[in-house]
């Protein structure tokens, strides 16, 4: 009802947990909190909400406060959580899940340094088919604004052979093309 006493015919906005639902085919009724997940994180002690609390405010519809969490962009996506599940719930796939909303809905609530990283990451495999790592770090550093930090590292990568100077190709580097082209395609509007 509106202020006014009239029904409103705008549709509700679709729940986080119904969009999170629909996405993985999950049911996160089914976590009982058990924290298995968080104590097996390597990423727990950095995240400003553990696995198991992400969890639990997807079961509370907690919107605002899920998508404005750094921890679902901290999470590595090793699947420890959902290896350590004991019944056998998927909480790497529901983060993934959380990521991709935040991206669909507002683009601009990705940190700054994420959102570089990503870029840099895909542009890096869209290239060569594989990580140039030398060329990763570069674009990062461009995108996320951060040019020399940690910048006294690459001498000794170098030399250590860690970062190559020129990148390698795959063979299936236009294979890997056409997926990036695909991807693009089926993510524009019709």
């Amino acid at each position: 009802m509106t202020a006014t006493g009239e029904r409103s015919t705008a549709p509700a906005e679709r729940s986080l947990l119904a969009a999170v639902r629909s996405a993985t085919g999950l049911d996160p009724s089914h976590c009982y909190q058990c924290g298995k997940c968080s104590a097996g994180c390597p990423m727990a002690d950095e995240m400003d909400l553990k696995t198991h609390e992400i969890i639990r405010l997807l079961q509370l519809d907690r919107r605002e406060r899920l998508l404005s969490s750094q921890a679902i962009w901290l999470c590595l996506t090793c699947e420890t959580c959902t290896a350590r599940c004991p019944n056998e719930f998927d909480p790497a796939a529901t983060i993934d899940a959380l990521r991709e909303i935040v991206l669909a809905e507002s683009a601009s609530k990705v940190p700054r340094p994420m959102a570089a990283f990503h870029g840099a990451f895909l542009d890096q495999i869209r290239a060569h088919g594989r990580v140039f790592e030398f060329g990763l770090v570069a674009s990062y550093k461009l995108r996320g604004g951060a040019l020399f930090a940690d910048v006294a590292a690459a001498p000794g990568m170098l030399l250590r052979g860690k970062l190559s100077l020129m990148p390698e190709r795959i063979a299936g580097v236009a294979d890997i093309r056409r997926i990036f082209e695909r991807c693009q395609t089926a993510r524009e509007p019709k």
